[in-house]
């Protein structure tokens, strides 16, 4: 037995979730975050291919929404080289859903900016969840919205310690 109360698993056993985790016990919202979790993983690579777009571009777009930036600080924000990131603002550029200018600061430098094509695409394609989501937080009572924030913020926060 662990310091916790829990068994520890026999050499050659296969860990559970108890084995690490003790006070880790199945409920409604552990479950309910789980599918969130998993969703949230496999939704890019979906709403990718109905845009017709890669997750790459559907990902530039959504960062360039934000605010405009280099070719490298996206390859950065993306996790991909400075060529892949190259590539993917070509293809969005040939779409028209943005282009290169040169910045304001330093002239001799481009920043990738998304063009109204771009910006209505991707609110578009995410159109159906912000619906979604709006209608279930104006359902909400001020108290539960409070109670369902820290309950997300901490999930937020378990996911960071993993990363």
């Amino acid at each position: 037995m662990t310091s916790a109360g829990s068994e520890t698993p026999p050499d050659g056993a296969r860990p559970t979730v108890q084995s690490v985790a003790p006070a880790y016990r199945a409920s409604g919202s552990l479950e309910a975050l789980e599918e969130l979790v998993a969703l949230s993983a496999q939704s890019p690579q979906a709403v990718a291919r109905r845009g017709g777009l890669s997750v790459s571009e559907l990902h530039s777009l959504r960062h360039l929404a934000s605010t405009p930036m280099g070719p490298v600080e996206l390859a950065k924000v993306l996790g991909i080289t400075s060529a892949a990131s190259s590539g993917v603002v070509d293809r969005l550029v040939a779409r028209g859903h943005a282009e290169r200018r040169a910045r304001s600061d330093d002239r001799r430098r481009t920043e990738v900016v998304v063009t109204d094509s771009g910006r209505r695409e991707v609110f578009a394609l995410l159109a159906p969840m912000f619906t979604a989501l709006a209608e279930i937080d104006g359902a909400l009572t001020d108290e539960e919205r409070v109670v369902v924030e820290r309950y997300l913020r901490g999930a937020v926060a378990a996911l960071r310690s993993v990363m």
